[in-house]
């Protein structure tokens, strides 16, 4: 089963990815959050750092790009290229209504004619793998149907299937059924993303696709960052783990980011995810959430740390306990 890290734009930067991946790793591809394609790109210092060659070190990294307009894609795709790049991916699955009302994302999706011709420019004209991260449609899931047949057409890398239509969001259960069809009928291989949140979620997906060798993980990762290894059958995060994890992306942002608001903006962030995985959590998430200074949120962490468990680690060490007083 090869395994993939989702983009998720703003959290699974170069800090994010380093970090996973010296930490816990289990990735055969990291996915880079969208760049937005555009004439005469120039690319900003935050866009630069996450493709560096030295901040993906180890890594088998894929950047994405977002757009309809095939001459913008295929100049973003060139200067990728120089950075080392040979293989990029086109979002059709951002549902975002900033990016969907400007027919990018899974806003391309509704209009497969432009989309088909755009697609015939880009396998014409670039020189580098190509993968597409899509969802079933814009609001049906029938639109799928219409979407694989022009897909089909194309040699694609992969085919990355987001099992909803944009109009779900991020909410509703996956459309197993349709993505399916993907399974059966498409020319390119097909990886599954979609609420994949333990390892039991990629056991029973594929139980009912045993052909399926291929997922993306995206929430579910920040969730718990060792998931991608206990589906591998290795062992859950432990909370030195977690520290060492945290105390990464911490140093990097304060060497990275000026003053304690953007450090601590990050940090919230990946806190929104982390904490349900400790014990009391309720209470420690509120203080960080508080914090407006970096010294208030390191005492908060440090606290943490110090009084905690992982729930995780709790449950084994009952269930230890209880299977040997049987």
């Amino acid at each position: 089963m090869k395994i993939y890290l989702a983009p998720l734009e703003g959290i699974t930067n170069y800090v994010y990815r380093k970090a996973l991946f010296e930490c816990f790793d289990g990735f055969d591809k990291y996915f880079i959050p969208f760049i937005r394609a555009k004439q005469n790109l120039n690319l900003s210092g935050r866009e630069k750092k996450d493709l560096l060659p030295e901040n993906n070190e180890g890594m088998y990294a894929v950047p994405q790009i977002l757009t309809k307009n095939a001459e913008d894609f295929i100049q973003t795709a060139e200067t990728l290229q120089e950075y080392g790049y040979n293989e990029v991916n086109l979002n059709l699955g951002c549902p975002s209504k900033t990016v969907v009302t400007k027919g990018r994302g899974a806003g391309f999706l509704d209009r497969p004619d432009e989309l088909d011709k755009f697609l015939d420019e880009i396998f014409r004209k670039c020189d580098m793998k190509i993968s597409i991260k899509t969802r079933l449609g814009m609001d049906d899931p029938e639109e799928f149907e219409d979407l694989l047949t022009i897909y089909n057409k194309y040699p694609l890398e992969e085919l990355i299937v987001h099992a909803r239509v944009q109009k779900d969001y991020y909410k509703n259960t996956p459309r197993l059924e349709t993505f399916g069809e993907a399974v059966e009928r498409a020319k390119s291989p097909v990886c599954y993303n979609g609420d994949i949140v333990t390892a039991e979620d990629c056991t029973r997906l594929q139980d009912m696709f045993p052909t399926l060798d291929c997922i993306m993980t995206g929430r579910g990762t920040l969730k718990n960052p060792a998931l991608a290894r206990e589906i591998r059958g290795g062992a859950p995060a432990s909370k030195e783990e977690i520290r060492r994890f945290h105390d990464m992306m911490y140093n990097e942002y304060c060497e990275d980011l000026s003053g304690d608001r953007n450090i601590l903006f990050r940090m919230k962030e990946l806190w929104s995810y982390l904490a349900p995985m400790f014990t009391n959590n309720k209470k420690y998430a509120k203080k960080i959430k508080k914090a407006e200074k970096c010294v208030v949120y390191e005492n908060a962490v440090r606290e943490l740390f110090g009084c905690e468990q992982l729930i995780g680690e709790v449950e084994n060490a009952d269930m230890e306990k209880n299977t040997g007083s049987l």
